[in-house]
């Protein structure tokens, strides 16, 4: 027979809990959540990309110089299944965006992120542009933590993580507000009737018709001209054009009066002679 079943001591129950929850009460939630850049830049967000601000002067508390900025970037719908990596090996790579809605990208150390103002002289960039290398997708040596294209329109959330050495994680910031890509439209969807066009747009397309037309009328014109305009030959100057008839031109001579032996009619005796053509 064996021995009777007994509860385990009840002080070994709160020691459990510890133990497992220890490494959720070690990260450090900073109050900083990631945003689209206010700057002033063309493009901020396009089809495969948006420009997040950088997070200078935020990461950086209670971090050694061995701790590495990570950004997480997740579809929107599936931020909350995301799980921290507890060491390198589980950092999530590019790939995996499409099979488990999430990756990690942007390694960053914290000497990339000076406190100091990004106009101050330091040369660098003022923002961070996810999926930015497009060299990814058609590179295959490129590193797992590639920042490779997005692959759809989202929307995403992002926030940036703080690793140590070993790839625990250390410090967090919240998740940013659902980001959304630029999409273009099917030549089916665009609307081409005039009525919906501005009224600039519409006079400076009549003024471009009526240019066309007068460019046109003109060209056949010029046309015209040169195709009926008379060809004079300079090997037959005796010759000459009147319509479409050719014919020569002969000059008119004087005829000596009755001289021939037989005399043509009016040149009988006793009557005057005709008078001379040339006279």
């Amino acid at each position: 027979m064996g021995l009777p079943w007994r509860p385990p001591h009840p002080w070994l129950l709160p020691l459990v809990v510890l133990v497992w929850t220890q490494p959720c009460m070690s990260l450090e939630l900073i109050p900083y959540k990631p945003q689209i850049t206010a700057w002033n830049l063309e493009g901020k967000v396009t089809a495969t990309t948006f420009s997040l601000e950088q997070p200078r002067c935020v990461l950086d508390q209670h971090a050694s110089a061995a701790d590495t900025i990570w950004l997480v970037v997740a579809f929107s719908n599936t931020s909350r299944d995301f799980q921290n990596p507890q060491t390198l090996a589980e950092i999530p790579a590019s790939p995996q965006l499409l099979t488990d809605g999430y990756y990690m990208t942007l390694p960053l150390t914290l000497d990339q992120l000076p406190c100091e103002d990004p106009l101050g002289g330091s040369g660098g960039a003022p923002v961070l542009r996810v999926g930015n290398d497009a060299g990814c997708l058609a590179d295959f040596h490129q590193p797992r933590y590639c920042n490779s294209p997005l692959p759809s329109p989202g929307p995403y959330r992002v926030k940036f993580l703080r690793l140590d050495s070993r790839g625990s994680p250390q410090a967090e910031t919240s998740w940013s507000d659902p980001i959304a890509l630029q999409q273009g439209k099917s030549p089916g969807s665009i609307d081409t009737w005039p009525g919906r066009r501005s009224g600039g747009m519409v006079v400076i397309t009549s003024i471009l018709s009526a240019l066309a037309g007068l460019l046109l009328l003109a060209f056949l014109a010029a046309s015209t001209v040169h195709c009926s305009s008379p060809w004079w030959s300079e090997e037959a100057p005796e010759q000459l054009r009147i319509g479409s008839f050719m014919g020569k031109r002969y000059m008119t001579h004087h005829i000596p009066p009755c001289e021939a032996a037989t005399l043509p009619m009016g040149c009988e005796p006793g009557l005057e002679p005709l008078p001379s053509l040339n006279a």
